[in-house]
């Protein structure tokens, strides 16, 4: 009777299930206690590849006591003895083999070229799946899949900005259904395959890149049940397809270096960001992109960098060293994505940065605060605002010294950071100091904030209600010589429960008069 010994990825792709019960193993099946013990462990902290490894050797056991064949194949646990670094242990399944005459099990192509350099006799059982049980909820023009335990599976059908959810099978969802989709993307993942990658594991959560499908999965206890959500891209764009003005085409080609595209979630960034990509190759450009996770389809002469295996500096040293001409940051979040853009912009690297916004103005404002108002211009020249897949806005930045608009006392000039529409080149909003605080204020035709005798009295209030409202959500009107303070629905119950108090005091001391309204 053979005696083997099977390593890791042998028991989390479940070939080593597979063959126990076709009969390719017969004899004695080891298997190093620490494995199983690094497996339990992580189980209990609600990792993913954990959850997997103690479900397939308990699978393992039960299959062997319910189809009888414990005639023919003795389950053995065997220890080291000694501590052991969990990355090294496949290394010591190997070593034991060599040293007890063992048949080395592994789905790994790595592991198995190892073994067979030491001498080991090994059973290679890796073999890359065609399509995973998760691809074949995709059919035509389905964005998305979301599958959860116990409800059946739900699809987003169409296009972004017109996309309707619609039920991909009656039968609710198993948890060991949903189980076999997670096993086999940590197979692929576990086996270095190029196609697919662990990008963020985290306790009770997985991010796997998988193909251009970008997969979320989520354990109890984060979420009530396993979820998963799957998504990939249903459009490919070039950046003619936009149909954008010459002009705008000749800014992102020779003067911006410091471009925002922003937009909702499923607003087009991504996919409006990998024409950009394509656009400055096309060009003769070195392009680079910065992803968490890496889910962009993109040539192979555009370096994709992940944030989550490599630190902020690390990446901050490669991209000046390596000297690209743009990079583009997927889906800044953090103070330390913003930085690490603000680093880089200013170093001299033309970069476009990929940000959550619902108005094109939120995406600038993303940036105050984080960095100083003066040096606003010098990181961001261009923002290009995404709706419905299309481009909806182009903003311009540039800074100048006056008077903000509104105010009439000279002595009040400077420095204003003026936000133009590129396209009608008018001037949308201005972004300033006054006092201790940073003023984003709306001058577009038509929107222009009267403020009576001058800008002080805007500021005061804004400075005011601060405390109750985000100041950009607050607009003031003049009606008949009567201050109408205009606020989101909302804050509107606070603003007149506790700020009425302190419009009261900036009443009497500039002899005008409030009322209060909704937005």
């Amino acid at each position: 009777m053979d005696r083997y010994i099977a390593d890791s990825s042998a028991v989390l792709d479940g070939t080593l299930k597979e063959v126990v019960v076709s009969g390719r193993v017969r004899g004695t099946l080891f298997l190093l206690s620490e494995m199983v013990e690094y497996f339990t462990s992580l189980a209990r902290q609600g990792d993913g590849i954990g959850i997997v490894g103690v479900e397939e050797l308990k699978d393992l056991y039960e299959v062997v006591d319910k189809l009888g064949l414990s005639d023919f194949v003795k389950i053995e646990t065997v220890s080291l003895n000694r501590k052991v670094d969990p990355e090294e242990l496949n290394i010591y399944a190997r070593r034991f083999a060599k040293e007890n005459g063992c048949i080395y099990i592994t789905s790994d192509e790595v592991a198995r070229d190892a073994a067979r350099l030491q001498g080991v006799e090994v059973l290679y059982l890796g073999k890359t799946r065609e399509v995973l049980t998760l691809e074949r909820f995709f059919g035509p023009e389905v964005m998305s899949v979301h599958l959860k335990e116990g409800l059946p599976p739900l699809g987003k059908v169409g296009r972004p900005g017109n996309w309707r959810i619609v039920q991909l099978s009656s039968e609710p969802l198993s948890r060991k259904q949903l189980e076999i989709v997670v096993r086999e993307l940590i197979a692929e993942a576990s086996k270095l395959s190029p196609r697919t990658k662990i990008e963020i594991r985290r306790p009770h959560s997985l991010i796997i890149q998988h193909k251009e499908y970008r997969v979320v999965v989520v354990f109890p206890p984060v979420s009530e049940r396993l979820e998963i959500t799957a998504t990939k891209p249903v459009v490919r764009k070039k950046i003619e397809d936009y149909g954008l003005p010459p002009k705008v085409l000749e800014r992102l080609e020779k003067s911006a270096e410091g471009i925002l595209v922003a937009g909702a979630p499923g607003a087009g960034k991504t996919t409006f960001a990998q024409a950009l990509a394509e656009f400055y190759l096309s060009k003769g450009k070195i392009v680079k992109t910065i992803e968490s996770p890496r889910d962009m389809v993109l040539p192979p002469a555009i370096t994709q960098i992940s944030k989550n295996l490599a630190t902020s500096e690390e990446i901050h040293d490669l991209l000046l060293l390596s000297r690209p001409d743009y990079t583009i940051f997927d889906e800044m979040r953090d103070t330390a994505d913003f930085q690490l853009y603000v680093d880089l912009r200013l170093a001299g690297v033309g970069m476009v940065g990929i940000v959550h916004a619902t108005s094109p103005i939120d995406a600038i404002q993303r940036f105050i605060r984080r960095v100083e108002l003066g040096m606003i211009p010098s990181i961001i020249d261009t923002v290009i605002f995404m709706k419905d897949g299309e481009v909806r806005k182009v903003y311009a930045l540039s800074m100048v010294v006056k008077v903000p608009a509104g105010m009439r006392e000279e002595d009040l000039a400077r420095p204003v950071i003026l936000v133009k529409d590129f396209i009608t080149d008018e001037v949308e909003y201005e972004i300033y100091v006054f006092g201790e605080e940073t003023f984003v204020v709306p001058v577009k035709r038509g929107e222009a904030v009267a403020m009576g005798p001058s800008r002080r009295v805007y500021s005061m209030v804004v400075s005011a209600l601060k405390r109750y409202v985000p100041p950009h959500e607050i607009k003031l009107e003049e009606r008949d010589g009567v201050i109408v303070v205009k606020v989101p629905e909302e804050y509107l119950g606070v603003v007149l429960s506790r700020g009425v108090t302190k419009l009261e005091k900036i009443r009497r001391k500039l002899s005008v008069d409030f009322r209060i309204e909704p937005r």
